[in-house]
């Protein structure tokens, strides 16, 4: 009879674990991009980067997330009036911090436009 209880504590302390263990962490990472205009290039590389973090706050809310770990990561451009942006239209050097890589062009309506990108893990 003591065997039978000591195997049967034994078998409930096993699937505690495997429970507990088995658990998934709900992790995971989305990439972001935000674009923008403007007459001047901080204007608009700002506002790219208003429209990113915008985006990622976004996340936060609809995920009910406390952080998040926000790196840099080059987005394709997000053109407004063309199909793509060709290498000669690019502004150099492409702006890099830790939360956001940033590329800007010549538009076609205004003088600069920007794409800002980020990788958002939780």
């Amino acid at each position: 009879m003591r065997s039978y209880l000591r195997v049967g504590a034994l078998a409930m302390m096993a699937a505690g674990l495997c429970l507990a263990q088995g658990a998934p962490a709900h992790a995971g990472c989305t990439g972001f991009s935000g674009t923008a205009d403007g007459f001047d290039k901080e204007t608009a590389v700002s506002r790219a980067q208003l429209a990113l973090s915008d985006a990622i706050k976004d996340l936060k809310a609809q995920k009910k997330l406390a952080s998040v770990t926000v790196t840099a990561m080059r987005a394709k451009p997000q053109p407004y009036w063309r199909d793509s942006v060709s290498d000669n239209m690019f502004f150099k050097p492409d702006i890099v911090t830790s939360q956001s890589y940033t590329v800007c062009w010549t538009g076609v309506v205004s003088p600069y436009v920007c794409t800002s990108g980020a990788k958002a893990c939780w």
